[in-house]
């Protein structure tokens, strides 16, 4: 059995070998279009960045220096990293139990609720942000709704604040979390659940032993989304943040677009491009760490 096995196995990779060197010409585009779209623009901005002065005639580590250097900006930096991990907390809480009554509910109801879920990606940020300060404003939809039940007798300040920032990109940034979730747990196979609950187990042990840890590519997925996206969004930060609250991207506006300064504008965009991936590594990180304890059990 095993010496018939074996010329079976080289002769499939034998049969691979030629499809994956004939692959090559239809990746090089890819690959080329890669290079001088991805890869080009980030070496010229490492280079923009090895500079001095605005008018980039004296190449150095100064602007690097003035960042790392002075505490105001590493604030910043930390504020948007907090802003990240924030909104992807809130996404998630909301985000699971509507993943689990999309996939308790029946086909038609599916197809509304896979509508209203698809529908805030279809409408452009600005409109979706501009809508959150109606409802965030002082006599918006909340402070009217807070005032009449008598929960409050001034308006709640929530414009111009974290607070309204991470319930506002909650909201904007939830498809990001729901899609890759229903995803994930519409391949889960009814009967593991039917023989879990068969078992004695309970809905909320089914669910933290049994649905909880088949969805953790979801949610890692989902968190990945959420908080690149998140960080990286400049309308909204600006919108609903105002001038009251400062991250990473509004300082690259201003750098660049209003002081020209772009060499500083160049190592902030790159400070929150390497803050960003190590989040992300460490994210998909700790899910591998999780899936590999999960599956241990």
């Amino acid at each position: 059995m095993t010496t018939a096995a074996a010329p079976s196995a080289s002769g499939s990779a034998a049969r691979r070998l030629p499809l994956a060197v004939g692959d090559w010409p239809l990746v090089a585009p890819m690959a080329i279009l890669f290079v001088g779209f991805f890869l080009g623009p980030l070496a010229l901005l490492a280079w923009v960045s090895l500079h001095n002065d605005i008018e980039m005639t004296e190449v150095g580590l100064g602007s690097w220096m003035k960042f790392l250097g002075d505490p105001f900006y590493l604030n910043v930096a930390l504020d948007t990293v907090l802003l990240g991990f924030k909104t992807v907390a809130l996404t998630l809480v909301l985000g699971v139990p509507m993943a689990l009554l999309f996939l308790s509910a029946g086909p038609r109801v599916r197809g509304l609720l896979l509508f209203l879920i698809v529908l805030p990606l279809l409408l452009s940020v600005v409109v979706r942000t501009f809508a959150w300060i109606v409802i965030l404003g002082r006599e918006g939809l909340v402070n009217t709704l807070a005032m009449d039940l008598g929960l409050t007798a001034t308006p709640l300040r929530l414009l111009q604040t974290e607070l309204g920032l991470v319930i506002a990109l909650a909201q904007i940034e939830l498809p990001l979390m729901l899609l890759p979730l229903l995803a994930v747990m519409g391949r889960i196979d009814p009967n593991v659940l039917d023989a879990s609950m068969a078992l004695g187990a309970s809905r909320f042990r089914t669910f933290f032993k049994v649905i909880l840890p088949l969805s953790l590519p979801g949610i890692i997925a989902g968190c990945l989304l959420v908080f690149a996206s998140s960080t990286a969004a400049f309308i909204s930060q600006s919108v609903i943040g105002g001038g009251r609250l400062i991250y990473m991207p509004l300082i690259i506006w201003q750098q660049s677009i209003v002081v020209y300064n772009w060499p500083f504008a160049a190592v902030v965009s790159i400070a929150l491009l390497v803050s960003v991936l190590a989040i992300l590594a460490l994210i998909s990180a700790l899910g591998r760490l999780a899936q590999g304890a999960a599956h241990a059990r």
